[in-house]
């Protein structure tokens, strides 16, 4: 991470109000539309967005599962996130402080969902971040994010190297399946942008451990 916790906070929380506005994008959109079509929760599961940012895809996943819980490190987003649901009079998410690493849920989770948020981090953290997501025991995690198909070109507008650390898809593929899931779906949005669909391989993590 190029940035501390605290320093990326503080970052978000002075953009929430604009951060809508400053992330519609062709290609930001179809992730996030992507990311929502392959959560496809059941009326009975409990989703965990990770990096929950203002809450677009907790809202729209809201009416489909049983309870989402949005997680994130901005006070200023997850602000911005609570007024939206209130206004759409969405009573099934609970937005709170979390990380990647501690998500802080007390929930059993059947699917987690990210986009556009675990890019900030180092390939070492990205790591750390995947095997404590698979702790959780989700059937499924949907990972949609800034990440690289080919050579990295530093002038594409996708991430500002000051303060993004995007990873290769292999990376991110290798990271997936050394914490126990199968990769199921790679979906290609631009050479910079994509979501990657997991799902536990057969015998959970918890289970090989044992």
């Amino acid at each position: 991470m190029k940035k501390t916790i605290e320093e990326h906070a503080a970052r978000f929380d002075d953009q929430s109000e604009s951060y809508d506005e400053s992330q519609d994008s062709p290609e930001y959109r179809a992730c996030a539309s992507l990311v929502v079509e392959h959560a496809a929760p059941d009326p009975d599961d409990t989703v965990l967005d990770l990096g929950t940012g203002t809450g677009a895809i907790a809202l729209a996943l809201a009416p489909e599962a049983k309870r989402v819980v949005g997680r994130d490190i901005s006070d200023g987003m997850m602000d911005e996130a609570r007024t939206k649901a209130e206004e759409a009079g969405i009573e099934n998410v609970a937005f709170g402080e979390g990380s990647f690493r501690e998500p802080a849920v007390d929930d059993s989770i059947d699917i987690v969902v990210s986009n556009f948020a675990m890019h900030h981090l180092s390939d070492e953290e990205k790591r750390a971040a995947i095997e404590a997501i698979a702790t959780l025991e989700p059937r499924k995690l949907v990972l949609g994010d800034v990440m690289f198909f080919g050579e990295p070109n530093p002038d594409e507008p996708f991430y500002s190297p000051a303060v993004d650390d995007p990873a290769t898809v292999g990376t991110l593929a290798d990271a997936l399946t050394d914490a126990g899931f199968s990769l199921t779906s790679v979906e290609r949005v631009h050479e910079q942008v994509g979501v990657l669909v997991a799902e536990r391989a057969d015998g959970s993590v918890a289970d090989e451990r044992e």
